[in-house]
């Protein structure tokens, strides 16, 4: 958490949590799902995001290592790990560098293990003809999938399984902006509007697809829950411009009470979402379709639904 390096810790050091984790490693079958995606051929000229260095040392023995490039923003991260891969005898090329800048070469395939929002404009240049991205999108549960076209944007879909990794950072730590602590003291207050929920109580976290829809919506939001001892359930959600909502309820089948504030009704958007899932079965975000023009604009689309990153 922060710039702190589980390295560089004694046992037994407790990290205060928080939502901008820095550095993580990667479940091992998560790293093989992308690089499914990315469908790497055996002259792939490959860029990969460093980390611990697992998944570099997976793409260095699929592709050889003269083929593989790992980045990280973190100079510890991208020398411990080049350390690792040169213990068990393999030497990709390593660097550091910002993801979402300028990157190191031309490749045809690019997979990161860590999510942007939006694509970065440098990877489509980055790419050569016909180029594969694999990446995720920040705050979701969406893979994306794309692939280079001749004007120099791309196309291709979000995948029909989820997965999340942490957003990329620009320095030692997230520069990201977290909801104030007057947001969430204002969220445990009686102002605001007041309503009844249709619907059983739901920690959006907890339900890959309501999340990415609304984080697609609405990116920012923050969201808490507690159990108490009762039975009884309390969400919270807050975001960086004040809005807020906190709903309660007795147990997780009865209808909770709904207070809202600040700009936004951020319950009122996340129950729209529910409206849909209700009537029609599923969400649009899983399959849906994914078009990036050649300066970067992104936009999902399935059907009649469309959202624009």
């Amino acid at each position: 958490m922060g710039t702190a390096h589980a390295d560089h810790l004694e046992p037994g050091t407790v990290i205060p949590s928080g939502p901008w984790p820095t550095s993580s490693s990667t479940l091992p079958s998560l790293i093989v799902t992308m690089y499914r995606h990315a469908m790497l051929a055996d002259t792939c000229r490959t860029l990969v995001t460093t980390g611990s260095g697992y998944g570099t040392a997976l793409a260095c023995h699929r592709l050889g290592a003269e083929l593989v490039t790992s980045v990280d923003i973190d100079d510890y991260l991208v020398k411990t790990a080049t350390e690792r891969l040169t213990a068990i005898g393999l030497h990709p090329h390593t660097a550091v560098c910002d993801l979402t800048d300028t990157l190191p070469g031309q490749f045809d395939r690019i997979v990161s293990t860590v999510s942007v929002r939006p694509i970065p404009l440098s990877w489509l240049h980055a790419l050569r003809p016909s180029g594969r991205l694999v990446t995720t999108i920040t705050g979701t549960g969406l893979i994306l999938v794309a692939d280079k076209t001749a004007d120099g944007g791309a196309h291709g879909y979000i995948a029909a399984t989820g997965a999340s990794f942490m957003s990329t950072r620009h320095g030692d730590d997230h520069e990201g902006t977290s909801p104030a602590a007057a947001v969430w003291e204002a969220s445990d207050g009686d102002g605001g509007d007041v309503t009844t929920s249709r619907y059983p109580l739901l920690h959006v976290p907890d339900s890959w697809a309501v999340r990415s829809m609304l984080e697609l919506q609405l990116p920012g939001i923050e969201h808490r829950l507690q159990q108490h001892d009762d039975g009884g359930l309390t969400i919270w959600m807050a975001h960086p411009d004040g809005s807020w909502a906190r709903a309660s309820a007795d147990s997780r089948r009865a209808s909770p009470t709904v207070h809202q504030g600040g700009p936004r009704r951020l319950f009122d958007a996340l129950e729209r979402i529910r409206n849909r899932l209700n009537t029609w079965g599923e969400l649009p975000v899983y399959g849906a379709r994914v078009a990036i023009t050649p300066d970067g604009e992104t936009t999902l689309s399935r059907g009649r639904w469309s959202a624009t990153l």
